[in-house]
């Protein structure tokens, strides 16, 4: 039996660049970078820098119920449905939502208490989101590192093709905290300066905040509109915070969404990457890529725009992707001047014109997971 085609039919992102997919892609286009350095003494001790929104920025009105975590879901969601006309109350609609971190960073304004581990929950987080909306059915969540956006993305897929629903709402939203930033300074893994995804003079990532939302729907009336086609995941089980030192992993999940969609290396037009700018991850990457029969594709990472958003990153890069295959148009690697990787890989460094009709978007995160999926005309 032949699988349901995944179509595409709205979606938001919400970043400090803009309050929907148009307004960033109209600054990216113009070179925009919303990554800045901050001196901010309730996040870090040091300046650093990131991409945050202001701190004065309303999301919603009377939006004092919900943190700035959920406030970012329901503003991008609910653009997201507005053009989409979606129906939240309908049974066949379900919500997936994605996140690394959620409200962990109420552990530093809150007294640890049985109340607070239950508001910190991302399924808390979730009720809350499918009440506002009125949604019927039980949300789903995804929390799988850096991955989750992507991996949200593949999960609706799964979910449509069953038959199970017709549309699927997949949203990912991460805020920066003194919580998640330590940690990545633990790691030495942020950049003293805008990163620098592939490039050889890389010296880790930014962080940065924001949410994206993509409506899929088997519906036929949309099947003129870009296609989910296949998707994948992997783990390299190799290190808690190290990845493959191979790239073999990522490969795997690569080719795998290639056979689901049915492609061939050759038909990938463009690649979005991961690139976080640090050493060892555009070292697997760049590997996993080459092992694919990629390595001449043209790639970019949207990075150096819009920091590391985490749970956010996945959809995002897509939806950004997603414009860039509609209007033909590749964005460059912000900060790329020089190669750094020892697998040859075509990374992007200015703006160009493409004709395009697949992209491949990946993924890598902590614990060693891996995700890939497909889009295409």
């Amino acid at each position: 039996m032949k699988e349901q085609d995944v179509f595409v039919i709205a979606d938001n992102v919400l970043t400090p660049l803009g309050k929907t997919t148009d307004e960033n892609f109209a600054k990216l286009k113009q070179n925009v970078s919303a990554v800045k350095q901050h001196a901010d003494s309730g996040i870090s001790p040091q300046s650093f820098f990131a991409s945050l929104f202001n701190k004065d920025e309303v999301f919603i009105k009377n939006g004092h119920r919900y943190t700035k975590f959920e406030q970012l879901l329901i503003a991008s969601v609910d653009d997201a449905i507005k053009q989409g006309g979606i129906d939240a109350k309908d049974k066949k609609t379900i919500l997936i939502i994605s996140s690394t971190k959620g409200n962990i960073g109420l552990l530093e304004t809150e007294e640890n208490s049985a109340q607070l581990q239950k508001r910190i929950a991302l399924s808390t987080s979730a009720k809350l989101i499918a009440e506002y909306f009125g949604f019927v059915n039980k949300p789903v969540i995804i929390s799988n590192a850096c991955i989750s956006g992507v991996l949200g993305i593949i999960t609706g897929m799964r979910l449509l093709r069953s038959g199970q629903y017709e549309t699927a709402i997949i949203i990912g939203a991460d805020v920066i905290s003194e919580f998640i930033l330590s940690g990545f300074q633990s790691f030495q893994a942020l950049s003293p300066q805008v990163c620098k995804p592939f490039d050889k003079s890389r010296d880790g990532l930014n962080l940065g905040e924001g949410a994206g939302t993509i409506i899929l729907s088997t519906q036929k009336k949309h099947s003129q509109n870009i296609k989910v086609l296949g998707g994948s995941v992997s783990n390299d089980a190799n290190h808690i915070s190290g990845p493959s030192r191979t790239g073999e992993e990522l490969a795997y999940a690569i080719d795998k969404s290639l056979h689901d969609a049915d492609l061939k290396p050759r038909d990938i037009d463009f690649i979005s990457a991961h690139g976080t700018a640090t050493v060892y991850n555009d070292e697997m990457e760049a590997s996993a890529i080459a092992l694919s029969g990629l390595q001449s594709v043209p790639l970019n990472s949207l990075k150096g725009y819009y920091g590391h958003t985490l749970g956010a990153a996945g959809l995002i890069e897509s939806i950004i992707s997603i414009q860039s295959l509609k209007d033909e148009l590749l964005l460059p690697t912000y900060g790329f001047q020089e190669a750094g990787v020892t697998k040859q890989v075509n990374v992007c460094a200015s703006m160009q014109e493409i004709k395009a009709n697949h992209f491949l978007k990946t993924a890598s995160g902590f614990g060693g997971c891996n995700a890939a999926v497909v889009f295409g005309k």
